[in-house]
């Protein structure tokens, strides 16, 4: 935020942007290889009806979770860096 009563500027609402398509995208593919990972071999492989149930259902309720937790993490991570001073030991980028 700048001193221009407290609006942000063009580049950091590009900034934003950019971070909020990379925790959309990234979760999506971490998501989507958990979802592979733990549904993959029932989808693969003849396995007892119970076991295959419980596999895909297990994917079905950790893939929405994971997505979330990252989409969380990235933007949490981002907001928390950009509030810092970008050099150590300085309160205010003019000094």
């Amino acid at each position: 935020m700048d001193t221009t009563g407290g609006r942000r500027t063009q580049a950091e609402r590009d900034a934003m942007t950019v971070e909020i398509g990379y925790a959309l995208v990234s979760a999506a593919f971490v998501a989507a290889v958990l979802f592979g990972v733990v549904a993959g071999p029932a989808l693969l492989f003849q396995l007892p009806r119970g076991v295959e149930t419980l596999l895909v259902a297990g994917a079905l309720v950790l893939a929405p979770v994971v997505f979330l937790v990252r989409v969380v993490t990235v933007l949490y991570r981002y907001r928390r860096e950009s509030g810092q001073p970008s050099q150590p030991g300085r309160t205010n980028p003019d000094s």
